[in-house]
Parts: C-alpha cells; structure tokens; sequence
C-alpha cells in the first residue's frame, strides 16, 4: 500500500521558516518524481515544486521560486520541502504527491497517482 505521510507544519511569522517532511512507504521512492502541491483556504490547489528521481531537476513555481527548496533523500524515502522568507500567503495545507508517471516531463501540468494526508501551514504574526 502506498502511503505518503507529510509532518512539520505548523505556526510561524511571517518571513520565518519551516520544513516539511514526506515519509514514503509502498513504493520504489527512488525511481518517482515527487511534487509538492498547497492549497489555500477557499482556493484551488496550486502547484508548488517538482523534483525528479535523482534530485538533479527541479521546477518552482513563480510564487515560491527564491524561498523554498525541494530536496528528497532517496536512502530515506523522504522528501522535504524547505521554506524561508515565509508570506501569510503562503499559508495552506501543503501536500506531497507522487505523479502519476516515473518522469514527467511538465511538473505543473502532470497528474498525480497518490497524495499524502497533508500538513497545515499558518503564517501569521
């Protein structure tokens, strides 16, 4: 069974920081390009960041792009998703997801085959 588990959520200022975790399980993680994606309340969901199998291709979004960071670790089958300068904009529940193919070759646009539970994320002073 495949399970993607997100942590590290939380309050925090703005322009602090966080990291969020994804704990993989029931699957080979380490051959899947992971994403994350958030959503704000009352919004739709918004794609944050793509990260292929090996971590050497990597695509933000504008909105995100020079804040956060998406990192995995393979021996660990983990993904993170570091985030500074943090706007209350920001704020969402953030969710990891893995795509739906091995190597997409559109991060925004490619679908997804399994999602985590997700973390709330509060940037507020």
């Amino acid at each position: 069974e495949v399970q993607l588990v997100e942590s590290g959520g939380g309050l925090v200022q703005p322009g602090g920081s966080l990291r969020l975790s994804c704990a993989a399980s029931g699957f080979t993680f380490s051959s899947y390009a992971m994403s994350w994606v958030r959503q704000a309340p009352g919004k739709g969901l918004e794609w944050v960041s793509g990260i292929n199998s090996g971590g050497g291709r990597i695509k933000y979004a504008d909105s995100v792009k020079g804040r956060f960071t998406i990192s995995r670790d393979n021996a660990k089958n983990t993904l993170y998703l570091h985030m500074n300068s943090l706007k209350p904009e920001d704020a969402a529940v953030y969710y990891c997801a893995r795509y739906e193919e091995i190597s997409p070759v559109d991060y925004a646009s490619a679908e997804y085959s399994y999602w985590g539970q997700g973390t709330q994320v509060t940037v507020s002073s």
